[in-house]
């Protein structure tokens, strides 16, 4: 009797397939999980679902793949996912630049308060890799020029609504709009290390991890439909996130891709 607990583990970590142990292996190679030892059935069922069958469905490369994963993570909240997702993404060839761009972006819309944790997390991942800290440095405006170049990058993602934003706003509220402008995309749109179509699927990843905030979600599947991420891309990128972010939250953006893209001259 003492030996059937032993031999019921064994046996289920046995099911996790050939394809979810190669794609796992990919990410973390030689991991060995605890969860694996004290939680088998859950780790069958999670491995075979995220690393199998929802991959089969994927398009997306695995760097891309694991980028959009690792920003959904910071708008869950979940800090001891996201430490050893770097190291994934890193193992993936992620590079230390693209992580901070990843972090740095989540910045205008979780809120400092919640990005710090993820930034402090990133360089102590990064530092135990030899990474030397500060990277190079990304900005391309100044003081001078963030509103400038802002304005323009809202106007390229988002076309005419822009202006209709400023025209509509209230004056006591205009400020908002003008910070909008100069700071969600002078100061983080206009930076370098990752261009504007990755950038828009990284802010849609962090928004739907977020939820209760399906306005926004629904500009920026605009905004990347725009920018030339199609229906089908944002379809992947929603199937992808499913087993990070669960079901709720990815009904929600199913629903919010559907009624952008079947909206009249969409």
């Amino acid at each position: 009797m003492t030996n059937t607990p032993q031999k019921d583990r064994t046996q289920s970590s046995q099911k996790i397939s050939e394809a979810a142990h190669k794609n796992h292996e990919e990410l973390f190679p030689n991991y060995k999980s605890t969860l694996k030892v004290t939680d088998p059935e859950l780790i069958e069922v999670f491995d075979n679902f995220a690393f199998d069958e929802v991959i089969a469905h994927s398009k997306l490369d695995t760097k891309t793949r694991v980028m959009l994963i690792l920003a959904s993570i910071i708008g869950s909240q979940a800090v001891s996912e996201f430490k050893v997702m770097v190291g994934a993404a890193l193992n993936v060839g992620v590079t230390p630049i693209e992580i901070k761009e990843i972090v740095y972006q989540a910045v205008p819309y979780v809120g400092m308060a919640k990005a710090f944790d993820f930034i402090h997390t990133t360089n102590e991942v990064l530092t135990s890799r030899g990474i030397q800290l500060p990277l190079e440095g990304q900005s391309t405006t100044s003081p001078e020029t963030r509103y400038d170049k802002g304005l323009a990058v809202q106007k390229a993602i988002f076309g005419e609504a822009i202006d209709r934003m400023y025209e509509r706003s209230p004056k006591d509220q205009l400020h908002i709009q003008r910070f909008l402008s100069a700071n969600c995309f002078g100061d983080y749109y206009t930076r370098n290390g990752v261009d504007i179509k990755v950038r828009e699927l990284i802010t849609l990843s962090i928004l739907i991890a977020l939820g209760g905030v399906e306005s926004q979600i629904k500009g920026h599947i605009q905004g990347n439909l725009n920018v030339g991420n199609g229906k089908d891309i944002l379809l992947d990128l929603i199937t992808q996130l499913l087993p990070w972010v669960g079901y709720p939250r990815t009904l929600n953006a199913l629903q919010c891709l559907n009624e952008v893209v079947n909206k009249p001259n969409s």
